[in-house]
Order: C-alpha cells, then sequence, then structure tokens
C-alpha cells in the first residue's frame, strides 16, 4: 500500500447499512449476514488494513461510527443494533491495544440524523400508522431532551475536534450525539 500524500493520521470508519426491518423470528440469515459484513467485517478490515499506517503517525486516530442503536435495542433492526453494540466492543479493544501507540481511538454514536434518510423514515412509518409525517416526528423526538434530529454539521465538528490537539487526550469513550435520547425508536 502507498500513500502518496505522505501517511494515514485519522481514520473515519463511516460505512454501514440499515438491513432489512424484521423481527428476529422473520429475519432469514443472509439479511443478518449481510448487514455484519458491511458493518462489523467492513470496519475491521478497513482498521487492520490502516494499523501499520497509523502506527507510523504522531498524531494517530481512529473514529468509528456506531449509532444510538449502540446503546439500546432496537425492535425490529436486530442486525443493526448488534453490529452498532459490536463496533462499542472493537472500539474499547483497539483503545487498549493501540494506547502504547499513540493511536486514540472513540467512537462517536449519532442519534438520527437531519436529512433524506430520516424523511423517508418518517414518511414510511407515517403510511404505515395513518399518523401524518409531523406526527411521526413527535413520536420519533418524544424520547429526547433536545427536540430537532442531529445536523451533520455536528458530527463533522465533533470528528474535528477529536482529530486535534484538544482531543489528544481522548480515548475509548463512546460519545453520543444524539439530543439526550433515552431509548431508539
Amino acid at each position: 500500500m502507498s500513500i502518496a500524500l505522505g501517511g494515514l493520521d485519522v481514520l473515519v470508519n463511516n460505512a454501514g447499512i440499515a438491513g432489512r426491518t424484521a423481527s428476529v423470528a422473520e429475519l432469514d440469515s443472509d439479511a443478518w449476514e449481510a448487514v455484519l459484513r458491511v458493518n462489523l467485517t467492513g470496519t475491521f478490515t478497513v482498521t487492520q488494513q490502516a494499523i501499520p499506517l497509523l502506527k507510523k503517525s504522531n498524531s494517530g486516530l481512529i473514529l468509528v461510527m456506531s449509532s444510538l442503536a449502540g446503546r439500546f435495542g432496537y425492535p425490529n433492526r436486530s442486525p443493526y443494533a448488534t453490529t452498532k453494540w459490536g463496533l462499542i466492543g472493537f472500539t474499547k479493544t483497539l483503545s487498549r491495544e493501540l494506547g502504547e501507540f499513540g493511536i486514540r481511538v472513540n467512537a462517536i454514536l449519532p442519534g438520527a440524523v437531519e436529512g433524506p434518510r430520516i424523511q423517508q423514515v418518517l414518511s414510511g412509518r407515517a403510511t404505515a400508522s395513518d399518523r401524518s409525517v409531523e406526527q411521526e416526528k413527535a413520536v420519533a423526538l418524544a424520547n429526547q431532551s433536545i427536540k430537532r434530529f442531529v445536523d451533520p454539521a455536528d458530527i463533522a465538528a465533533l470528528v474535528v475536534f477529536l482529530a486535534s490537539d484538544a482531543g489528544r487526550s481522548i480515548s475509548g469513550q463512546m460519545i453520543p450525539v444524539d439530543g439526550d435520547s433515552q431509548s431508539a425508536s
């Protein structure tokens, strides 16, 4: 692997899929495996390839995007929630393994992010429930203190902070960006 720009300082593991919405009893094993393959194995593979490069950095950082689902159970989304919990274990393990090399490892746990995806989810829920999209939005925000979806810029700002010198002593942490959510819904 050659690095044209001189090395690697920060890895942000942000690939993931949500997978099929179904109960555990109704979910087929192929749907389960597809989510695990992308969300866990993909993160493992990219991280494993990046570690030798990060060991050469003076300020190595690995950020793992978990989710609100990595803090709470998520009905009808077992593969997604399982992988997001697994990424927390992966983060803690990497933090312990790589700290001696000065590599920091943290997980970011976003809640529902404002944008087309959450709007599509709300529209689907509205159709299924005979409620309006606004009513579904109110239901979705009812479990959190700050009554708005996460602005993607807030997640980006946290990434920049953690990658800066200001974050140099932060490692092994799970940092929610979710408006103080009390459950996944």
